[in-house]
């Protein structure tokens, strides 16, 4: 809105901020409060009831200002108001310790210490102030605490009782958000000094008036002394930054591949950025790390939610960060950061995302840097190493900062104010712990600095200064830190300060990381912590990754190919969905039942040993009829407790393929515990808590057993119930009354069902693989029975009977995911299977956007109510815009049809490479080309842009997509069989197989006519029989051809 004023004029405006429950509502509202003196009239009812408030209280004004500035301190923990550092150091109980006294510890927390009967008149105020928060709806714990002499206590403790009962506060005595009196008696010292630490306001009679306390000024501290320049400032010039130019692979304007596939290079040129954050996962089973193409980067120990060590932000604009690094001239004084952020230097940058690393390379004031960022593979570790060469013909002197803001916990506004940091004396690390943690309260971070020459921090207040940034903090005006640690606004910051001769290069290594105990951490420290150790971690990096990764490795003539699917797809799958189990979009830190069971089995191939642990850590989260917690927290096991109907299934469809693979049957008997925990209440969707670990336990196929018999739900069609939600967890509400059914599921349920049989028929276990096979075939007539459209599957029936996925629908007509399984599962007449497959290929294909959309018209208004997928904007992730996994499986049902030539078109749609290797690509699809897209964007003006990455189970279906369907290559034990879909343009490929420690190099040619008929297998120069590869682990290299079409064409 425009406002012109002329001279002398003035203007009144009002601004009305508001909620209501829908549209019309809010336009009613902005219609009655457009009426200027009706404005007028808020405001004088709003003083009248102020006036009414304060009169129930009995206090006064200059009150009402006092409880409003004591609430911003509520609100955002005020050193001033809180306890002394020195007694939040001493601090060693968390939360639970709480308890005892009937304080949650939930809430914001006052004290106030009285000692004398003569001093009421503080604990009037503060039970005024009590009442007044509550009724202005903010919840407070005021915690009084009679600290008078031994004979004058239980007089104190009821004359304070009385206050409170006399007044409006009486029933908040001894209640949740309410007013607790204490006798200090009775409270040990360590418990004193808990209530002290984790009040947000400490108050005492001893100290003066309300008023008096609230204006007391902190203590000043000595700063450290300013920075004073001796030189003046060499500013580097565009050309004497300049770094090697490099070749690269579907460069795009910002970043390509190297020529070895191994790093994805970012080249920023001053002033540019990439679209989107474009970052890295560095994770090995307990620990990790998420780093973007700028530098930014947050650190997780044992779950990336639940302990962080640094904090998330996934605000892909402003860049936010809480781990930085600077170099500064010690002689000019000119500082900028060795990465892109956050304080950027006046010259390009390069950031290269490798496997298990991430390096930095800037070249300024003749001060060339290489940074490398890891994470050690076994140890909690995070190393940021630091390569600085001086390139001028002079000696420089620079020092070196590395920050960290600490939060020990989900978020930093709820546990900055409980840690407490100190300076160990054999590391000298700065060592901090949260002790007010429920479940990480022995836990220690740290951050060392291998250089000798070095000052400390741990106040954020000093490093940052009043109202600083990370971009310009205070302390690079200051000459050096302070040293001085405790508790109160955490951080840790460690200056090093570094001589260099002209031409020579010096290395400073910073350690992130974190132990169970503080000896523990010195361990580590004294192993890892100096140069040589660090670079020793960084040669495992390199050999653990080329290890993990190396077990399949193709050269086809799409470059595209070899890359994802040698390099990057099962390194996301690995780093990020297994072990770290989060990225830049969603800091996830849970398992996902059915999420982390799928992923396992691309890596079958190259790591079976994982999925076997998995298999078994996913078994041990079953309640003993069957269900499964839907996701949960390691290392505690919290998670949710659902009526999803898809999750326990995933467990025997796993099983199946594992063992089919792997032909480790001993698996199946392995014992595995059941879960225990109140059963969901009729009408509970969901139910989050910490179930017991059961005394009961089965083998693991009893578990996978029970899976099935509980997924034999069926409703009145005869297919399965939904529950509260099947694959798409956004459809919650279809089933939600116990009647819904899904037709998704009854294709993946004979799926399931078909391949248990045939392991319960190797078994022995005939009984049950009749079961399973006359399930699957009276579900397969229902199928056909109940969920033909005419032209296409439904997609699900609502409680009331209603179909979802039809013709007849406004909203979701077709959706992808019935007509993919129809094709996969191979549970229905195949002429129809194929018919709703094209159905869906001719609606949902959009090569202009190249993207596969889930389902189509997208869900927009309220005729239908399928879930909260509603919520989502049409066109964005499951609605109706390009959801990257079941795309997938439409994909593989294409190949599996036999039609080569569309199937590799459909990949090329979902290729995250291909959706990047131009500058207009890139700009539209934004995010990074490297891994797949959890969805991509269909809304109007958006189509074509990536969602969020990283973090998505569609990097596992990818590989085996492309490994299994594509290329066609079928391992089953000891035995490898060829079945691939040749483009038109290709002739060949190879397949280079490590099988152990045996390495098999096969090439498979096309010969005659296209087909996928193998037509000549040779081994070692030897024809093989049953055109099939048996391997050996004899330690040697084996050569192979595999001939594929008709030679008489």
């Amino acid at each position: 809105h425009t406002i012109r004023l002329e001279p002398g004029q003035s203007v009144t405006t009002d601004a009305v901020w508001g909620v209501a429950p829908d549209r019309t509502t809010a336009l009613s509202l902005l219609d009655r409060y457009y009426d200027p003196h009706l404005a007028a009239r808020v405001f004088e009812l709003a003083r009248m009831h102020s006036q009414i408030l304060l009169h129930e209280l009995q206090a006064t004004e200059t009150n009402a200002q006092l409880f409003g500035r004591m609430a911003c301190s509520l609100a955002y923990a005020n050193p001033r108001l809180r306890a002394r550092s020195s007694i939040i150091a001493r601090n060693r109980k968390g939360q639970s310790a709480l308890w005892a006294y009937g304080i949650s510890g939930d809430l914001p927390i006052v004290l106030l210490r009285v000692t004398d009967p003569a001093h009421l008149d503080l604990v009037r105020q503060m039970i005024q102030a009590h009442a007044y928060w509550r009724h202005k709806g903010l919840s407070v714990d005021l915690v009084i605490l009679s600290e008078a002499y031994a004979g004058y206590r239980h007089s104190l403790l009821d004359a304070v009782i009385g206050l409170i009962n006399v007044g409006p506060e009486a029933k908040a005595l001894d209640q949740p958000a309410g007013i607790f009196v204490r006798n200090v008696a009775q409270v040990p010292e360590e418990d004193s000094i808990l209530l002290q630490a984790v009040s947000r306001i400490v108050l005492s009679d001893r100290a003066g008036t309300l008023a008096d306390q609230l204006d007391r000024k902190a203590l000043p501290e000595l700063e450290a002394p300013s920075f004073k320049p001796t030189r003046k400032p060499e500013r580097s010039s565009s050309e004497t930054g300049k770094l090697a130019r490099r070749d690269m692979k579907f460069f795009n304007g910002w970043g390509g591949f190297t020529t070895d596939g191994r790093e994805y290079v970012v080249v920023l040129e001053p002033g540019k950025v990439t679209p989107a954050p474009w970052v890295n996962v560095l994770a090995n089973p307990r620990f990790g790390s998420v780093i973007s193409e700028s530098g930014s980067a947050y650190t997780w120990y044992q779950n990336a939610h639940e302990f962080r060590l640094t904090p998330w932000y996934n605000d892909a604009v402003s860049d936010v960060r809480g781990e930085c690094f600077y170099l500064r001239d010690e002689e000019s004084g000119v500082f900028w950061s060795p990465m892109p952020g956050p304080a950027r230097g006046r010259t390009a940058y390069v950031s290269r995302h490798g496997l298990g690393y991430t390096a930095f390379e800037h070249r300024e004031e003749g001060i060339y840097t290489e940074s490398f960022v890891y994470v050690a593979p076994e140890a909690p570790l995070k190393f940021i190493a630091v390569n600085i060469q001086n390139m001028s013909d002079r000696p420089r002197r620079l020092s070196l900062t590395g920050y960290v803001e600490w939060v020990l916990g989900e978020s930093r506004q709820r546990n900055a104010m409980h840690i407490a940091t100190r300076l160990d004396p054999q590391t000298g690390a700065i060592l901090a712990s949260n002790p007010y943690s429920q479940d990480f309260s022995g836990t220690v971070a740290f951050l060392h600095c291998s250089h000798p020459r070095r000052t400390i921090t741990s106040r954020r207040a000093e490093f940052l200064g009043r109202n600083g940034s990370p971009a310009a903090p205070a302390a690079m005006s200051r000459r050096e830190l302070s040293n001085r640690v405790g508790g109160g606004d955490p951080c840790a910051a460690i200056q090093a300060a570094i001589d260099i001769p002209p031409g020579e290069q010096a290395q400073v290594v910073f350690v992130l990381g974190a132990a169970d105990n503080e000896h523990q951490a010195r361990s580590m420290l004294t192993q890892h912590g100096g140069v040589d150790g660090a670079r020793q971690v960084l040669e495992e990096v390199w050999e653990s990754w080329k290890r993990n990764l190396g077990g399949v490795y193709v050269e086809t003539p799409d470059e595209s190919v070899n890359l994802l699917v040698n390099h990057w797809l099962l390194y996301q799958t690995l780093a990020c969905r297994l072990w770290g189990r989060t990225g830049f979009y969603q800091s996830g830190g849970a398992y996902g039942f059915r999420d982390q069971l799928q992923d396992s089995l691309s890596l079958l191939y190259e790591c079976p040993w994982l999925a076997r642990e998995h298999l078994l850590l996913a078994a041990s989260r079953q309640f003993e009829n069957g269900d499964v917690q839907h996701w949960w927290h390691p290392p505690t096991g919290r998670g949710v407790r659902t009526h999803i109907s898809d999750d326990y299934l995933w467990l025997p469809y796993a099983v199946c393929r594992y063992v089919e693979v792997t032909g480790d049957t001993g698996i199946l008997d392995e014992p595995i515990s059941f879960l225990e925990s109140p059963p969901l209440e009729p009408g509970e969707e969901s139910h989050y808590g910490l179930p017991r670990v059961s005394d009961r336990h089965a083998a693991l196929w009893d578990h996978c057993v029970r899976a099935l018999d509980y997924g034999l739900q069926f409703g009145t069609h005869g297919l399965p119930l939904m529950g509260s939600g099947d694959w798409n967890d956004g459809m919650n509400r279809v089933g939600r009354g116990g009647k819904g059914e899904s037709v998704w599921l009854a294709f993946f349920l004979c799926d399931v069902l078909e391949s248990f049989a045939k392991l319960a028929q190797s078994r022995g276990d005939h009984a049950c693989a009749e079961k399973c096979r006359s399930e699957a075939r009276r579900l397969s007539e229902r199928i056909d029975a109940v969920a033909w459209d005419g032209s296409w599957y439904l997609r699900a029936f609502f409680d009331d009977g209603r179909p979802l996925g039809s013709a007849q629908n406004s909203q979701c007509q077709i959706d992808l995911l019935p007509q993919s399984w129809a094709v996969i599962s191979g549970a229905t007449d195949p002429h129809r299977a194929r018919q709703a497959l094209e159905a869906a290929m001719a609606r949902l294909v959009d090569p202009d956007a190249a993207m596969i959309r889930l389902f189509d018209p997208p869900f927009n208004g309220t005729e239908l109510d399928p879930g909260y997928i509603r919520g989502y904007i049409p066109g964005v992730r499951e609605n109706g815009g390009q959801y990257t996994h079941a795309a997938i499986w439409a994909v593989m049902a294409v190949a599996r049809l036999g039609d080569a030539q569309e199937a590799w078109r459909l990949f090329s749609l979902l290729n995250p490479i291909r959706h990047a290797d131009s500058p207009e690509r890139a700009s539209r699809y934004r995010v990074e080309p490297y891994v797949v897209a959890a969805d991509v964007y269909s809304a109007k003006g958006h189509e074509g842009r990536g969602g969020w990455t990283w973090y998505t189970g569609s990097a596992g279906w990818m590989y085996r997509l492309l490994v299994e369907d594509l290329l066609g290559l079928r391992l089953k034990v000891d035995t490898l069989t060829f079945m691939p879909l040749f483009p038109a343009e290709w002739n060949e490929y190879a397949v280079h197989y490590r099988y152990r420690n045996t390495l098999y190099h096969i090439r498979v040619v096309k010969i005659g006519k296209t087909s996928t008929r193998v037509n000549r297998v040779v081994l070692d120069g030897v024809d093989q029989p049953d055109k099939s590869i048996h391997l050996i682990d004899d330690g040697k290299e084996h050569p192979a051809v595999v001939e594929i079409g008709d030679p008489s064409t």
